[in-house]
């Protein structure tokens, strides 16, 4: 096997989970074991991906505290993003898993939450065709610089600046 790339889908438009949902459906049709750790949605979420991946034996895991606003209490968001990273990083160096999405993981590093030198010694230390996948604004300028690929999502015009309500299935 090739050896595992680091992905990083970021900035502020449209499409970084779902361009790592792709990336899932696309590895599991080559028998990959796929997992994808949700850093920012609460584990009873209950979106149109998770319903899709029950259907098609994706594994996601839901693990975070919902968005926070920074003047809000975040002690127990970052508990719960600290608890989330600790079973990722056994997924990854675990090895049973060809690719893990870490999904939103950007949040609790740009929060300080997570450091960045853990994370990126965790990933450089992974089993060698372990791919990562991760998503969320403003990637960490260090995590980039890791990545083997880095997309950068731009927005270019939104149905929700013109007053159009997030639908199913499309936002959510």
């Amino acid at each position: 096997m090739a050896r595992g790339l680091i992905v990083v889908n970021t900035g502020n438009g449209k499409g970084k989970t779902t361009a790592a949902l792709g990336m899932m459906l696309r590895a599991m049709g080559h028998n990959l074991n796929v997992i994808m750790f949700q850093f920012i949605k609460k584990a009873e979420a209950d979106f149109g991906e998770h319903r899709a991946a029950r259907r098609v034996g994706m594994e996601i895991v839901a693990g975070g505290g919902g968005f926070t606003r920074r003047d809000s209490d975040t002690k127990k968001a970052e508990e719960l993003a600290r608890n989330l990273w600790a079973k990722a990083r056994a997924a990854i160096a675990s090895g049973r898993y060809d690719m893990v999405v870490l999904d939103e993981l950007t949040y609790p590093l740009n929060y300080g939450w997570l450091a960045v030198e853990e994370v990126i010694g965790a990933l450089k230390n992974r089993p060698e065709q372990v791919h990562i996948v991760i998503t969320g604004r403003r990637a960490p300028k260090k995590l980039i610089e890791i990545a083997d690929t880095v997309t950068q999502m731009r927005n270019i015009k939104h149905a929700l600046e013109k007053g159009i309500k997030a639908q199913a299935g499309m936002e959510f």
